[in-house]
């Protein structure tokens, strides 16, 4: 990646495949792969593997659309990652939907037994 190149985005329906395989496997119900929208960029400038966003309710209701979330891997570090360690990142990025599925993000919350990553490491466990 060369500073200062623009981000591109491309459709990845590959990916579609591999999260719908992985949260059926891993049992999360919840999230309707239909509304999640799979993308992979280039020449991101962050520090993740991967990110998730959510289409908030002001934008739902000006464009008369249901919830909705992407779901973007960075490919310069996503593609390095073993399968599984695929797998514990798109676990980690559909953590952050709620269990009510309404475009808003779950933070990153570290206390009390709503701890974001303990639900995601129970998530992985269920992996076969």
């Amino acid at each position: 990646m060369k500073k200062g190149e623009a981000v591109v985005w491309s459709h990845d329906s590959k990916l579609k495949g591999l999260l719908k395989k992985t949260i059926k496997e891993a049992g999360v119900d919840w999230v309707k792969p239909q509304r999640v929208f799979t993308y992979r960029s280039i020449n991101a400038n962050t520090r993740a593997y991967a990110r998730i966003w959510g289409l908030s309710r002001i934008w739902q209701k000006a464009l008369k659309v249901e919830p909705a979330y992407i779901l973007e891997v960075i490919s310069e570090k996503y593609d390095r990652l073993s399968e599984n360690e695929k797998a514990r990142v798109l676990l980690h990025e559909v953590t952050h939907i709620p269990k009510n599925f309404s475009g808003a993000l779950v933070p990153h919350i570290r206390r009390g037994k709503g701890n974001f990553y303990t639900k995601v490491n129970n998530l992985i466990k269920k992996l076969k």
